[in-house]
């Protein structure tokens, strides 16, 4: 059965080119009808931190994927974070070591770092040095004695590798120039390179999926699995997640993490959808993909070796697609923190009155974050007037025919949409006024802006309690009499 994992450092919040690597991943393994494996790796002691990988969880399920096993739900080859697989690594490392495919290096960083200075000088090669491979008893005596604690390194064979890429073909590699790494540091924390083997090798991963950054660590891999006489995985290595000037994907380019683009109120099927598409495409050119479409067209065949471009310009018209297809009731249970954060609602807001408020506008939606300035103008009890429209609506006439209307508005019943339009384009045409004369000063004076739904609708949905107070409140604001 294919087994696939996502394995993220918990040291910062899901970037975009992460949760990428995820989403192709669970893709793949749903194809397959694989597993999907979601693994921590926290052996960085001093930059993990649990609210990250609370995060990193949070944020992947928000997005829409499920995994098969990982550190909250557990599975047969538990435990899932390598925080807590330290004996399993040492293990392994102590069989390398008893069958002298590893050595014990006594180097510390000022040495390593002395002998790299020197190199870079004398313009030689500036890796390790291999100078603890051949040392003698007495010299590891000397060291033991002194009260050093060793590293253990990989004694790397001089060979060819060739890396059998499912997306990139075959990719050969010359060990001759690789130094021997080291696979345990002194404190008894593997490295990544041979955390990565033992993990995937125990929880019998059958294909790695993962950044072309990777590529390049991959014969060390190779070389481990050899050691330890096991069949590695197949590798697949996906391109790499530029921005739009196709320089690595920055903060100077927008927001990175998915976190971001969660509070900034993104549709999660959205963002699905156009991740899926970075640097993958169908047969067919489509770009609207539901979920179950994107699994059964995917295919590690169809992804491309060069970069993936970012465009949140186009991940932002995306997800205005989205929003405009999407339930109205739905975008109002997500519109809540926006509203609550911009003051608009309390604790136990009416729903329905809210969902209706959201459909009127949800054609100019790009995101939910835009929903307060939408409807905030519904929710508020006061208006605040202000600005160039005040003044520009701050004429005799205009509070003249404003005053009127809403005389007019008194002896409106019921006070509908259509009875409220035909009131007042019946006084436009007796006092010979154009229509905007009226319609412009009547919006702001009700709403505090002069955009937004169709006018007569706004006044329907506000009520005459409203509307009339609200002009009220403009006349006051204005100099005017009501």
């Amino acid at each position: 059965m294919v087994r696939v994992r996502f394995a993220p450092s918990p040291t910062g919040y899901l970037h975009v080119g992460n949760a990428r690597t995820a989403l192709f991943n669970y893709l793949f393994a749903k194809k397959q009808k694989g597993a999907f494996v979601l693994r921590i790796e926290d052996t960085d002691i001093e930059r993990s931190n649990v609210e990250y990988e609370t995060g990193i969880i949070e944020d992947l399920k928000w997005i829409g994927l499920e995994w098969n096993e990982g550190p909250d739900i557990g599975g047969p080859y538990a435990p899932y974070r390598q925080s807590e697989r330290l004996e399993v690594y040492r293990e392994y490392a102590r069989r390398l070591l008893d069958n002298g495919l590893a050595y014990r290096c006594w180097c510390t960083k000022e040495e390593l770092e002395a002998r790299r200075q020197k190199a870079k000088t004398d313009g030689k090669s500036q890796g390790y040095d291999n100078r603890c491979r051949n040392l003698s008893k007495s010299e590891i005596d000397d060291y033991i004695s002194s009260g050093r604690k060793p590293a253990i390194r990989f004694r790397v064979p001089e060979k060819k590798i060739f890396v059998n890429d499912l997306i990139r073909g075959t990719v050969a590699f010359d060990t001759s120039l690789q130094p021997d790494f080291v696979i345990m540091k002194s404190d008894g924390i593997p490295t990544f390179h041979f955390a990565v083997v033992i993990d995937d090798l125990l929880m019998h991963i059958t294909h790695v999926i993962r950044g072309e950054d990777h590529l390049s660590n991959t014969p060390k891999h190779l070389l481990i699995y050899e050691a330890l006489d096991e069949r590695p995985p197949e590798f697949a290595h996906m391109s790499m997640t530029l921005g739009p000037d196709r320089s690595r994907l920055s903060k100077r380019h927008g927001a990175t993490s998915v976190r971001q683009y969660r509070e900034e109120g993104y549709l999660p099927e959205a963002f699905f959808n156009y991740i899926a598409l970075l640097g993958w495409g169908s047969t067919s050119n489509q770009e609207i993909f539901t979920k179950e479409q994107l699994i059964d067209e995917f295919s590690l065949e169809r992804c491309n070796k060069s970069s993936a471009i970012f465009d949140p310009k186009k991940l932002l018209w995306l997800n205005g697609l989205y929003l405009r297809k999407a339930d109205p009731r739905r975008l109002a249970e997500l519109a809540l923190p926006f509203l609550r954060q911009s003051g608009l609602i309390g604790e136990n807001p009416d729903m329905g009155f809210i969902a209706k408020l959201v459909a009127l506008e949800q054609e100019k939606l790009q995101t939910l974050r835009d929903t307060p300035e939408r409807i905030g103008f519904f929710l508020k009890e006061k208006i605040c007037y202000e600005g160039p429209q005040l003044e520009k609506f701050r004429k005799p006439e205009v509070l003249k025919h404003l005053a009127k209307i809403a005389q007019e508005f008194r002896n409106t019943d019921p006070f509908s949409s259509e009875r409220i339009e035909s009131v007042v384009r019946s006084f436009c045409e007796q006092n010979n006024l154009k229509t905007a004369d009226v319609f412009h000063p009547l919006r702001f004076a009700t709403t505090g802006v002069t955009k937004g739904p169709g006018l007569f609708i706004l006044l329907e949905i506000l009520g005459k309690k409203v509307v009339l107070e609200r002009i009220g409140a403009f006349l006051e604001a204005a100099g005017g009499e009501f």
